[in-house]
């Protein structure tokens, strides 16, 4: 490991240490699959609250909580027993451009998922092998077949634009920021994230790539892309593994700590005097 690589993974131990505990969890997303100790539940409210987690987070908060409320806080229940009535629960939920619609067909897919194989993790195992390095072929088989099922199912009819949001695979070119978080919070496991999965290979996780961690990683020196896509996202996972290969994604929860709680925007303010990255950080213009 060269110089500038320990440096780097020096830094970021310390940003791990600092923030990758529970009590900074809030107002993450992630607060939700707190409130569950069925697996069923657990991997329901993980993919949803994934699945929701673009916008601002209080919005993002403010959604969740209408939609649990909506599922009687029993998501698989919900899911298992869905018909026109629970449906219409949720028709009238938005969180921006997601429907209650896009919400209900996607648990009618769950719920075929889960009378099939069981939990989702099985059904996402169905696509993935040990000899891939990334997890991007399985995600790729586990979007692009609940797509397929959901054409099958509706007599050819293409899958909504919604549905295809929820469900943005990285075959169709897709950074899949979304689905990349629920595998961080399945697969790893330490004092933040689940570790609900036991058969994915944490090594193989891929960055969940937003605006936000581009610019911290730019920062740091990771990539140099002006646009964020699925291409940025692996160079930046490439780097990581450089600095942890076993656990590429070990410093994501920690990094967007700053941006979430230190509300960090890429410009020098005299809060930043306290932030790991100070020393690191040139100003966007």
């Amino acid at each position: 490991m060269d110089r500038q690589i320990l440096q780097i993974k020096a830094l970021l131990e310390r940003l791990y240490a600092r923030y990758n505990h529970r009590a900074f969890v809030p107002p993450d997303p992630l607060q939700f699959v707190y409130r569950y100790a069925d697996r069923r539940d657990m991997e329901i409210t993980a993919f949803l609250a994934a699945a929701l987690a673009y916008g601002r987070v209080q919005q993002i908060e403010r959604s969740l909580t209408q939609l649990f409320d909506r599922m009687d806080h029993a998501p698989y229940e919900f899911t298992a027993h869905l018909n026109g009535t629970s449906r219409a629960r949720l028709r009238s939920f938005k969180h921006r451009f997601t429907t209650g619609d896009d919400l209900s067909d996607l648990l009618e897919l769950f719920r075929r998922v889960f009378d099939d194989y069981g939990s989702l993790e099985s059904f996402f195992l169905k696509g993935y092998r040990n000899e891939h390095a990334t997890v991007l072929p399985a995600l790729s088989t586990f979007c692009d077949s609940l797509c397929r099922t959901y054409t099958d199912s509706h007599g050819g009819t293409r899958t909504s634009d919604g549905l295809g949001y929820l469900l943005a695979s990285p075959s169709r070119g897709s950074a899949s920021k979304r689905l990349h978080l629920f595998l961080r919070w399945m697969v790893r496991c330490d004092e933040v994230d689940l570790g609900l999965w036991k058969h994915v290979d944490k090594a193989g996780l891929i960055v969940p790539m937003d605006v936000h961690m581009g610019r911290l990683c730019r920062i740091l020196g990771l990539h140099d892309h002006k646009t964020i896509s699925l291409s940025t996202a692996r160079k930046v996972t490439e780097e990581f593994a450089r600095i942890e290969p076993d656990d590429p994604v070990k410093y994501d929860f920690a990094l967007s700590r700053i941006g979430i709680l230190e509300n960090c925007t890429g410009r020098h303010r005299p809060a930043c005097a306290s932030c790991e990255l100070y020393e690191r950080c040139t100003p966007e213009p």
